[in-house]
């Protein structure tokens, strides 16, 4: 299937990339504060772009239109073999709608890493928009492809798996020397919880031009969701939340949830949260608002996003892994889920090895 050329407005993109997330921090150019989202232009007839900039991820290539799904009454959440096999699909009883931003690769729910120098490589293909850009692997794609997916299967009853070749977000085309596992599964004795573990295995060249690890802020993960889930809170914990204030982004607000934890709500009261015990930073969030879109379309431009941050030195040969869960209900009904995972998990951390340029000793983030 052929895909439309991707474009991006070189002024909207300055102001993108203007501000770090963390100026003690940050390191080279790479700022995760306004990270892999599309902004394109209005619609140009001779192109053939529409104001979403690709007329629907639909429209570019993909390798099949594979599904998996898990549904046991109370939560559905499918996985797509054409999207990276990330998390592309979450519904629930009380909302049967899909609550996953799907309109690109730099969406969906996700793993995305960061690691190495930042690079100017526009000569080779490199997106403008996304130069100088650092090492970047994600799981839905590059810019205007999508990744490839290596084994996508059902464990059993309660386990979604998946290999995953991510490319390199700054590229229209270039896969990562990387795998990414990824096991969606349902939380035992919590029906309306979702756990998610994920593995990532760095293959670099030694002293390739990214050169060693540095400290990077990881996305764990990425989460991309419908706008209609507007209002943002951080739980607090014995069911008490504190409502965050939104400013459009990128770049993005910032939080400091004390129990790890962040939920999005809509209109009738329905939300998800994301909680992520191995986090060590702010965690990024806001709504997207550049460009039209229905606002519970999971196709349209605006968007919610959020992302708990973990800072990371990931080596060409690291292999890091992590768990999260996404909990869904009420306000009431997660803080309950909340407080029990909060209590179980909250000291969970990473496993990270070889955070050098040669294989190392096995560390926790």
């Amino acid at each position: 299937m052929k895909f439309l050329p991707f474009m991006v407005v070189t002024a909207v993109a300055v102001q993108i990339h203007a501000a770090p997330i963390n100026p003690e921090k940050k390191v080279n150019n790479t700022d995760i504060s306004k990270t892999n989202i599309q902004t394109l232009p209005a619609n140009n007839s001779k192109t053939g772009v529409s104001p979403h900039g690709i007329e629907g991820s639909q429209n570019m290539p993909s390798q099949g239109d594979d599904l998996l799904y898990l549904d046991n009454g109370t939560i559905k959440v499918g996985i797509d073999r054409a999207m990276g096999a990330a998390i592309t699909w979450i519904s629930t009883e009380a909302y049967p709608k899909n609550l996953v931003n799907v309109r690109d690769p730099g969406r969906l729910i996700q793993q995305s890493y960061y690691a190495g120098k930042s690079l100017d490589r526009t000569v080779e293909g490199q997106d403008k928009g996304w130069s100088p850009w650092t090492w970047n692997p994600i799981q839905g794609g590059g810019v205007s492809s999508w990744a490839r997916v290596n084994e996508f299967k059902r464990l059993d009853d309660h386990t979604l798996y998946a290999e995953t070749v991510p490319k390199l977000w700054d590229m229209p085309n270039e896969e990562a020397h990387a795998l990414m596992h990824q096991w969606t599964g349902i939380e035992p004795f919590m029906p309306d919880v979702l756990v998610v573990r994920c593995e990532f295995i760095s293959n670099r060249e030694l002293n390739d031009r990214w050169g060693g690890a540095l400290p990077r802020h990881q996305e764990v993960p990425a989460c991309y969701f419908t706008r209609n889930f507007d209002l943002v809170k951080s739980y607090l914990g014995n069911g008490q939340w504190q409502t965050e204030p939104i400013t459009s982004g990128p770049p993005w607000s910032k939080a400091h949830p004390p129990k790890k934890a962040m939920a999005l709500f809509n209109a009738d009261g329905q939300g998800i949260a994301v909680f992520s015990p191995c986090s060590t930073e702010h965690w990024n969030y806001g709504p997207a608002d550049f460009g039209p879109g229905a606002h519970d379309d999971p196709k349209a431009t605006p968007c919610m996003h959020v992302a708990p941050i973990a800072l990371v030195k990931l080596g060409p040969k690291s292999t890091y892994s992590y768990r999260y869960w996404l909990v869904l209900g009420t306000e009431k009904e997660i803080a309950a889920r909340l407080d029990i995972l909060v209590k179980k998990y909250i000291a969970e951390e990473s496993v990270l090895t070889s955070t050098q340029n040669a294989p190392g000793k096995a560390t926790k983030d």
